[in-house]
């Protein structure tokens, strides 16, 4: 069985372990990040690993061998899984390898936010409280997080997870999703009501062509002028432009984003200059603890398709 691996990097710097791989195949790893390249790499696989390639059709075309594609995430929506289903080939993902770190992430950019770390840590380093003749300096404002309404949008593991950091915290929790899971934690509403009552708004629905576009100009409007959005989701489900007005133009008053339409970072993505603007480059999964699971979850998918069983499938 041909084992080739795209886009090792995403993955691991030489901090993990790959040697597992070894044992279930012939692996190649294709460091170029060009499509053709590694269009050309995955010619001769049976197994393709990979992260964010999009495998369309004509991808589909260039691999006739290919019989199984084992994600090195959770989402899905980079692979044309109608073309999968009619070629016969397997695709695999690893579900809740990382709802630990996307939850911790979450609230890092919401702690930040809330006390205007950045803004602190930026004067500290630039001297001002070692010129100035008091003790503190009040010139940025801090909150707290109790008794804040955490609004989560999609109530998956991550949203479930991010919940209940947020009630530890003290926090009123208010969720939009399709499916209510009753939990003695959450109060369940409209998107308009989570919209217009969070105090911190976080996105955790999975691009599809309903939420493609989900927060734009009117449904940031309808936020608070003191309100914060955090998204770790997908980048798309968010429109950037306007995300971007509403920050500069004061609609609301802050924004952590780990997830971009593009990616990598194109430079003149509205973000690079929104106010108030936090921005990951797609770490929220990347703790080492995660990306060790996800290592160790994706060669078992590899083991259990070529033993036949089905695991983790999505096709």
């Amino acid at each position: 069985m041909k084992i080739v691996f795209l886009e090792r990097t995403t993955v691991t710097t030489g901090d993990m372990d790959l040697t597992p791989f070894d044992a279930l195949g012939e692996v190649e790893y294709c460091e170029s990040y060009d499509k053709d390249k590694m269009r050309d790499a995955a010619k001769d696989a049976d197994v393709l690993i990979l992260n964010k390639t999009v495998v369309d059709k004509a991808f589909f075309d260039a691999c006739p061998n290919l019989k199984c594609i084992c994600l090195l995430a959770t989402g899905y929506n980079n692979i044309d899984l109608v073309t999968a289903r009619e070629r016969g080939v397997a695709v695999c993902n690893v579900p809740g390898y990382s709802t630990d770190a996307v939850a911790q992430l979450v609230f890092g950019f919401m702690l930040q936010l809330a006390v205007s770390l950045p803004q602190y840590q930026k004067s500290t380093r630039d001297g001002v409280w070692c010129s100035s003749t008091r003790s503190t300096y009040l010139s940025w404002e801090m909150h707290e997080l109790a008794g804040k309404t955490l609004g989560i949008v999609g109530y998956g593991a991550i949203g479930r997870k991010v919940a209940q950091i947020g009630h530890a915290f003290g926090m009123n929790i208010l969720v939009h999703t399709r499916t209510v899971r009753e939990d003695g934690i959450a109060e369940f509403a409209s998107l308009d009501e989570v919209l217009t009552r969070a105090d911190f708004l976080s996105l955790h629905c999975p691009l599809t062509e309903q939420t493609k576009g989900l927060i734009g100009k009117q449904e940031l409007a309808m936020m608070k002028p003191t309100a914060f959005l955090i998204n770790t989701s997908r980048g798309a489900v968010v429109e950037e432009q306007a995300l971007a007005d509403a920050l500069n133009d004061g609609i609301i008053a802050g924004a952590g984003i780990d997830v971009l339409e593009t990616e990598p970072m194109d430079s003149s993505c509205p973000y690079r200059t929104a106010k108030n603007c936090l921005v990951t480059p797609h770490i929220a999964w990347a703790a080492t603890e995660a990306r060790a699971r996800l290592l160790v979850e994706v060669a078992e998918n590899i083991r259990a398709f070529a033993s036949g069983k089905r695991r983790n499938r999505v096709d």
